[in-house]
Parts: C-alpha cells; sequence; structure tokens
C-alpha cells in the first residue's frame, strides 16, 4: 500500500513509519518539525520506499497519486509543546484533521486519527473506558490539546458517518520509548535525563498521582491493529499496569545505579491528571492486543538509547 504519516517525524510518527516500511509499504511522511525532529527520520534518507514532504497539514494537503491509508500522527503531544505553541495544537487537531479527512475522501483511503487519553481530563472514573466521557476543563492550560483531540474525534466521526470516510480511532496512553525528545517535559524521558545527568528528579506534588507507560513498540502494534481493523469506534491503548510517579522514579534510578541523583518536589501544574490507567478490555476483544514488554525491560532499552546522548 501507498500510506501517508502526519508528523512523520515526531516520537510515534518515525516508529510506525519504520514498522511500515518494514512490511514492504511505501511511505509519504509529512512533518513541519514544529516538535517533530529530523535526526528521527535521518535514517531513511535512501530508502527507496520513503518519500519526505515538508509541510504543514493546517493547509490543504496535496498529495499526488493514491493514498490507501492516512495515519494522523501530527500533534505537538507534551505540556512544554503544546503550551508553548497553543495555536498551532488547536489547528493541526481542527483544521489538519479536516484537511486529512478530505484527503481520505478524494482518495478513497482509509484515515486513523491519533487522539489521547487526555480526552478523558482529570478522570472521575477509573480505569478510563472508551465509554467514558471525560472531565475536561475547556478553558484550563490543558485545553488547547484536550478539546482539541476530543473535536478531531467528533470530526472523524462526522466525516464516517455523513461523507462514508474508512475511519478509525484511538486513544493513546502514555507511551516511552527512544526518539523522545528529551526536553519536552514527559516524565520518563524527563527522569531518565536527570539521573543521567546526577540532577535532582523532579516530582511535582507528593509524586502519589499514577501513569500506565506502554512501551513504544507494543503501542505501535496496536496502532497498525486498529488500522487493519473493521472497528470505527475509539480503542484505548496503553499498559493497564498503574504506578506511581514517585515509583516511576524510584525505578529509573535502580536501571542507573552510577547516578547519584536524588529527588526533589515542587508544586504540583494546574490541570495535571491525578490518576490514569486504560481499559483495555475493548483492544483485546477486537484486535487480540495487549503490551508484552515488561517496564524493566523497556526502561532499560531506552536508558541504553540515551546514555550516549545525552552524557
Amino acid at each position: 500500500m501507498r500510506i501517508l504519516i502526519s508528523g512523520a517525524g515526531g516520537f510515534l510518527g518515525s516508529h510506525i513509519t519504520d514498522m511500515l516500511l518494514g512490511q514492504g509499504h511505501e511511505v509519504v511522511g509529512m512533518d513541519n518539525f514544529i516538535t517533530g525532529r529530523k535526526e528521527n527520520i535521518a535514517h531513511l534518507a535512501t530508502n527507496k520506499n520513503f518519500t519526505f514532504i515538508e509541510a504543514d497539514v493546517i493547509q490543504p494537503v496535496k498529495v499526488d497519486g493514491p493514498i490507501d491509508r492516512i495515519y494522523h500522527m501530527a500533534s505537538p503531544a507534551s505540556p512544554i509543546g503544546y503550551v508553548k505553541h497553543q495555536v498551532a495544537t488547536l489547528k493541526v487537531n481542527s483544521q489538519g484533521t479536516w484537511n486529512l479527512l478530505e484527503l481520505a475522501e478524494e482518495k478513497g483511503g482509509r484515515f486513523l486519527m491519533a487522539s489521547t487519553s487526555e480526552c478523558y481530563g482529570d478522570p472521575a472514573v477509573h480505569p478510563q473506558p472508551e465509554s467514558y466521557w471525560g472531565n475536561v476543563n475547556p478553558i484550563g492550560m490543558r485545553s488547547m490539546y484536550d478539546e482539541a483531540k476530543r473535536f478531531s474525534e467528533a470530526c472523524t466521526m462526522a466525516y464516517h458517518r455523513e461523507r462514508g470516510v474508512q475511519t478509525r480511532l484511538i486513544r493513546i496512553f502514555n507511551t516511552y520509548g527512544p526518539r523522545m525528545d528529551p526536553y519536552d517535559g514527559r516524565v520518563v524521558i524527563t527522569f531518565i535525563k536527570q539521573a543521567l545527568h546526577n540532577e535532582a528528579l523532579t516530582i511535582f506534588g507528593d509524586g502519589m498521582q499514577t501513569r500506565s507507560l506502554c512501551y513504544v513498540s507494543d503501542l505501535i502494534r496496536g496502532i497498525n491493529l486498529t488500522m487493519e481493523s473493521d472497528f470505527i469506534e475509539p480503542i484505548n491503548l496503553g499498559n493497564p499496569n498503574e504506578l506511581t510517579i514517585l515509583d516511576i522514579a524510584k525505578e529509573i534510578l535502580a536501571l542507573i545505579p552510577q547516578s547519584t541523583s536524588k529527588l526533589t518536589y515542587r508544586d504540583m501544574p494546574p490541570d495535571d491528571p491525578k490518576i490514569r490507567k486504560p481499559d483495555i478490555r475493548r483492544a483485546k476483544e477486537i484486535l487480540n492486543w495487549e503490551p508484552v514488554i515488561t517496564r524493566k525491560e523497556g526502561l532499560a532499552k531506552m536508558i541504553e538509547f540515551y546514555r550516549d546522548q545525552l552524557v
């Protein structure tokens, strides 16, 4: 197949690109590098099945030739990224989604929207099933991301229902692995960077807020399975093994025994979710998918990837 990936230079977009090329597909990558990184796809420069277009999907998207699949992965995805680029985040998840759905309709291709667990906000239901409508502050410091992703889901379903576009929806929970931006503020990469530099690990609040961490290879496998499934409603993709921020810090320090880092505590940022855990029963039933990489294995791989880069 010939496949278009928006956000191909991003953490997840670059891994999906590698996976699809490995399956023998032709991939057209698109990114404006607002938060994506050119080094994430530099190894593909001589790959004859990969074409790259530097462009912003908030502008009308024109691609010559057939397009069988569209993975819409473009968007700042960390609080530092989307607070810095608030308008761009709103646009890529509204106008960008709209433009790519128009392209999917024109080409007769299938469209997958990469949504987020942040659609659930600071949840009052735990764990979070796809049927939960969420608890989102519509004007808060995360609203440019949370509400834009909620709109993108509505837009995707509207094109499916009214225009007959083949669409798929995923809600991505916390994911970690190689190629994350070391400076985007997400918890795992931040702790690894601080530990490798012997800096204090920054804990917000008391560190008892929870996250559920999925290794990137597990996640992209689930994304691909969703795209090739016949299911059109949202599917949670994440690891249901929940742990506290404090536990994450301690596990990373245990895997970097030479680090002299200690823990330091700061005030909680606004609207930071207190709990986060996916209900993945739908993914198990529809996709026969669940994570297989243990956290210890995944963290060790990630630390090894960054050891030379960050020290």
